[in-house]
């Protein structure tokens, strides 16, 4: 396994990760209401996010994308067959780390609030506090970060 900084040609891989996941599914088109799309991707990458992409055998089976400006991890998938390894951890580090070093103090995610949901155990699991449903009815999970 090995973790690195996405980059621009990476956002192919990370979409299909993406969309192939079990859970808080989505489809390219549920994505574009929310602005996320193969030609926004690039540009928070370039901008004011970063992502990280795990590989395993020079595949890419998960990422992460954070950003800095909000204050939020955007993103955070694993391909199924890959769960349950401490990848979903690692790539939480990595962000996490980052948003500490941007200077961010309070960061929050938003995901499916359906309780069967395991991302949502998962977050609590590693500190995250749930906040509130959001207006689309996604649940909000927020977490203070310190310096390191």
């Amino acid at each position: 396994m090995f973790i690195r900084i996405a980059d621009i040609a990476d956002v192919a891989e990370m979409f299909r990760v993406r969309l192939s996941v079990n859970e808080n599914k989505a489809t390219m088109a549920d994505l574009a209401k929310y602005g996320v799309t193969p030609e926004s991707l690039p540009k928070m990458l370039l901008n004011n996010g970063r992502g990280w992409v795990v590989e395993i055998d020079g595949v890419i089976r998960a990422f992460a994308m954070a950003d800095a400006d909000k204050s939020t991890v955007f993103a955070l998938f694993i391909e199924p067959g890959y769960e349950r390894q401490g990848i979903g951890r690692k790539l939480m580090n990595e962000a996490e780390k980052w948003l500490t070093e941007m200077g961010c103090i309070q960061i929050w995610l938003e995901t499916d609030r359906n309780p069967q949901v395991r991302a949502n155990g998962f977050y609590r699991h590693i500190g995250w506090t749930e906040s509130n449903i959001q207006p689309d009815g996604q649940v909000k999970f927020i977490k203070i970060i310190h310096s390191r």
